[in-house]
C-alpha cells in the first residue's frame, strides 16, 4: 500500500512550499484564512440536512402511502447516517480551531451544535485527534488499530462491515459512553453529551409526536449507517501505510468525485495529504494545498488512487 521510493521525488523545498510540504509563511497566511460567514451558513446547512430532513419526513410521510412512506423513511434513515459525517467533519474543523477565528465561538459551536449531538467528546476527541497529527501510525497513535494489517482479505474487511451495519461496532461505541458516565475523569464529556440527546430526543417528540423518532432515527443510524461510512473513510485516509516522516507515504491521495464527496467525504475531507501536511488549514482551502503540492511535483500520479473504490479493494485483497 505504502508508494514505492521511485514514486516519491524530493522535489522540495521550494519558493512555496516548505521541507514537509507546508507552505512558506506568506502562503500559509493566505491558506490558513478563515472564512467565518460562509462557516456559519455551513453549520446551519448541516443542521437542515440532518434535523431539517428529520422534519420534512415526519410532514411528508403521513400523506403517502405504506409503500412510499417506508421508502421515505429508509431514505431518511441512511441520510440520517450521512448527516453524523456532516456533524463529525466540521466538528473536526473546530477541533483544529479552523471552524470559526474566534477561539470561544469556535469551541462553543464546535461542542454543543456538532461534537455533542455527534456523540463526539469534543475536548477528548481534540487530544486524541492532535496526537494522531502528532505521529501518524507511530507507536502513540490513538487511531492505529483502526489502521494497522492494511490489506487484509476480503472476508474480514466485509465481516467487520457487516459489524458496522448491524450495530455491533456501535454497540460497543455506546457501552462506552455509558461506561465513561460512570468514571470521574470522564464524566463531564459523557454527562454533555447525554444532555444533548437528551433535549433532543425530547424536541424530538414534542414537535413531531413520535416517541420513537429518536431512537429509530437518530441513534439507530449512529450505529449502523454512520459505522460504515466512518471505517470507509478511516481506512481510505491511512490504511496499510507506514510510519514515516514523509507524509506520503502515510496517508493515500485519492482522486475526489462527487458520490464519495456527498456520502464519505464531505467539506473537502477527500483532500487528506494536504490536510496533514498543514492542519491549520481550513477545508476550503485544502484543494487549494493539494494543487500546490501537485505543482511542485511532490504529489505525482503514480500516487493517487483513482477511485475509493478501486482503493477499497485493493485494501481488502490480503
Amino acid at each position: 500500500m505504502v508508494p514505492d521510493t521511485a514514486d516519491l521525488p524530493e522535489v522540495l523545498p521550494t519558493d512555496r512550499l516548505q521541507a514537509s510540504g507546508m507552505p512558506v509563511p506568506a502562503l500559509r497566511e493566505q491558506l490558513r484564512r478563515i472564512p467565518n460567514i460562509r462557516n456559519v451558513l455551513n453549520v446551519i446547512s448541516v443542521w437542515v440536512q440532518t434535523f431539517g430532513v428529520l422534519a420534512a419526513t415526519c410532514l411528508i410521510t403521513p400523506r403517502l402511502p405504506i409503500a412510499a412512506a417506508s421508502v421515505v423513511w429508509v431514505l431518511t434513515f441512511l441520510l440520517i447516517g450521512r448527516g453524523y459525517s456532516l456533524l463529525s467533519i466540521l466538528a473536526h474543523e473546530a477541533v483544529h480551531r479552523c471552524l470559526f477565528s474566534r477561539r470561544r465561538a469556535n469551541d462553543l459551536v464546535g461542542r454543543w451544535l456538532l461534537a455533542y449531538p455527534a456523540f463526539i467528546p469534543f475536548d477528548a476527541y481534540r487530544r486524541q485527534h492532535l496526537a494522531h497529527h502528532r505521529d501518524e501510525l507511530g507507536p502513540d497513535e490513538p487511531d492505529l488499530n483502526l489502521y494497522r494489517n492494511y490489506p487484509i482479505p476480503r472476508d474480514s474487511l466485509l465481516r467487520k462491515l457487516r459489524r458496522d451495519a448491524f450495530g455491533g461496532s456501535g454497540w460497543k461505541h455506546l457501552r462506552g459512553l455509558v461506561m465513561a458516565v460512570a468514571r470521574p475523569s470522564s464524566r463531564p464529556f459523557a454527562i454533555s453529551i447525554v444532555i444533548t440527546q437528551f433535549v433532543l430526543a425530547a424536541a424530538m417528540t414534542l414537535l413531531s409526536g413520535r416517541w420513537w423518532l429518536w431512537p429509530l432515527f437518530w441513534l439507530a443510524p449512529w450505529l449502523t449507517v454512520w459505522r460504515v461510512l466512518n471505517r470507509l473513510r478511516g481506512i481510505a485516509e491511512h490504511g496499510g501505510m507506514e510510519h514515516s516522516a514523509d507524509r506520503r507515504r502515510t496517508t493515500h491521495v485519492v482522486r475526489q468525485r462527487l458520490a464519495p464527496r456527498f456520502w464519505i467525504v464531505p467539506f473537502n475531507t477527500g483532500w487528506h495529504l494536504a490536510h496533514h501536511t498543514d492542519m491549520g488549514v481550513p477545508f476550503q482551502n485544502l484543494p487549494a494545498l493539494h494543487e500546490e503540492l501537485v505543482a511542485s511535483g511532490w504529489v505525482t500520479p503514480a500516487i493517487e488512487h483513482p477511485s475509493y473504490t478501486s482503493l477499497w479493494k485493493t485494501l481488502g485483497s490480503g
